[in-house]
């Protein structure tokens, strides 16, 4: 543990699991279970290998993102792998991407003052800690980017995982369309726009 204790000091934070992490600085190391450190950094073009086994299965298990299914490779890579200001980055694991973020300010113009992102965790990751370390590094980046509060807009109300996280990190659901999300075993859903507040 003191090997990973020095990493993390010094390239961010580490977060023990169950932790509560400082918000800055980037790119960090956490340790999310014992043995194992998460690393989570920008990503780059050669993730691309690495984060589209991830979109694929959560974009056609059609469970949590009103993303289309047929979406072709070159689709998925535009909308995912976003340029500057707007940041993507990766988690990973011993070297292998275990979950991926996107991040930007949820609307241009007036509404350029509140970010939104997107996350995705690996199957075999999810209930590690990955997927609280990248909401995480997500709120951290919008406060260091000045943005006035987070945006999630198109929750899945049955997604209870997200729900209960995001709300352990301070989000709160300001309402919810009801039906508005077909759900392939439970009919049409609800989604929710949840908020945290930054200033």
């Amino acid at each position: 543990m003191r090997d990973v204790r020095n990493l993390a000091t010094a390239r961010g934070f580490l977060v023990a699991a169950g932790g509560s992490p400082p918000v800055e600085p980037f790119p960090r190391a956490v340790a999310v279970r014992a043995g194992t450190t998460l690393v989570i950094r920008d990503a780059r073009a050669a993730d691309w290998p690495g984060i589209r086994p991830i979109l694929h299965d959560v974009v056609t298990e059609q469970e949590t993102f009103p993303y289309d299914p047929a979406m072709t490779e070159d689709a998925a890579r535009r909308m995912w792998l976003l340029r500057p200001p707007a940041r993507t980055v990766v988690a990973t694991d011993g070297g292998r991407v275990t979950g991926t973020a996107n991040m930007y300010a949820n609307r241009p113009g007036p509404g350029s003052h509140v970010a939104s992102g997107s996350l995705m965790v690996a199957a075999e990751a999810r209930g590690t800690g990955v997927g609280r370390a990248l909401a995480t590094d997500l709120v951290a980046w919008a406060r260091r980017t000045g943005f006035a509060a987070v945006q999630f807009n198109a929750v899945v109300d049955v997604n209870t995982a997200a729900i209960c996280l995001y709300e352990s990190l301070g989000f709160v659901t300001l309402g919810v369309a009801p039906g508005a999300f077909r759900h392939p075993r439970l009919g049409d859903v609800g989604l929710r726009i949840m908020w945290l507040d930054l200033r």
